[in-house]
């Protein structure tokens, strides 16, 4: 069974948190994992043509009813008609999932992934939040931890 990986961030990032969350997705797409988001634009985006780039699949479950409305790096849209309520099922959908950067809807995301005992690895992270957040310095580390993890059996 292929792993899903949740990425999630800002729809408005700036441009270093935009090429970290490519870089995630080109990654998690080399790994033969899905990646999911919430299939708009920003980190979404980025996660996702990232992923596209490296063959991998892209998921987007979209706060609204269109499913046209998704990127155009999504390979399965999924129009929830949830709002940011979709944002729990991009949390709940997933096996991991990795932030890049950090709104108020990442940091709902985050404290949910948290609540629940989903790994959650944290990049582009520079500020002290009231949870505790597995933070990478890279893509690459990020990962790597996943593997990890995983390789142990959790």
């Amino acid at each position: 069974m292929r792993r899903i990986i949740g990425v999630i961030g800002p729809s408005h990032p700036d441009e270093e948190i935009y090429r970290l969350a490519f870089r995630v997705g080109e990654l998690v797409g080399l790994q033969g994992w899905i990646t999911v988001t919430g299939g708009l634009g920003g980190v979404m985006e980025a996660a996702a043509c990232g992923a596209r780039s490296s063959k991998g699949i892209t998921v987007g479950l979209l706060p609204g009813d269109d499913p046209t409305s998704c990127n155009s790096c999504i390979d399965i849209p999924i129009a929830t008609g949830l709002g940011e309520m979709r944002n729990f099922l991009i949390v709940r959908a997933s096996g991991a999932l990795i932030s890049v950067g950090l709104s108020p809807g990442t940091l709902i995301e985050m404290a949910t992934a948290v609540r629940i005992g989903k790994p959650l690895v944290a990049l582009g992270l520079e500020t002290s939040l009231p949870i505790e957040v597995r933070r990478a310095r890279s893509p690459e580390e990020a990962i790597e931890y996943l593997k990890g993890l995983w390789r142990t059996g959790k």
